[in-house]
């Protein structure tokens, strides 16, 4: 330790407080009772791993929940082709995967050369004999000119 600096030369033997030797501190010791129990100091790793199980489950039992409302179905569209549209209709050809005894409902829509809708409809494709595809051919009524069709999905009527 340094000795203070001190205006008289015959103080400089001085020291700042007597010396104290350094000790490793130990564990506090409380009584009994008193302040309850103690932890130990060791990080709890359990709980964030156990958060992270609880939230990937309930991540997949929403997701599967979502695929089972909105996921892959037996009712699948193909675009055939659109007639010249005219002011106010235009005219979709489309095929639809229908099983037997099944029927499907399937939103159309129109929409212009920007990519807007202007129109849209719902229809009811009833299964062919046997099920398999059907061939179909519907007008969608528009508000202004459209320049493309869309089959946006087909679910089963309910």
């Amino acid at each position: 330790m340094d000795s203070a600096i001190l205006a008289d030369p015959t103080d400089n033997k001085r020291t700042r407080g007597r010396k104290v030797s350094e000790t490793h501190a130990t564990t506090a010791v409380f009584p009994p009772g008193r302040y309850g129990r103690r932890r130990d100091g060791r990080p709890r790793r359990w709980l964030p791993i156990t958060a992270a199980v609880l939230f990937g489950a309930g991540l997949i039992g929403i997701t599967m929940q979502y695929y089972d409302k909105f996921g892959q179905t037996d009712y699948t569209a193909d675009i055939i082709g659109w007639n010249e549209p005219s002011d106010t209709e235009l005219v979709i050809q489309f095929r639809v995967q229908v099983p037997e005894g099944g029927t499907a409902t399937c939103m159309l829509r129109a929409r212009d050369y920007d990519g807007f809708e202007v129109g849209r409809r719902s229809v009811r494709i009833p299964a062919p004999a046997g099920g398999g595809s059907v061939e179909v051919s519907e007008s969608i009524p528009t508000k202004e000119r459209g320049s493309v069709g869309d089959v946006m999905g087909c679910r089963a009527t309910a």
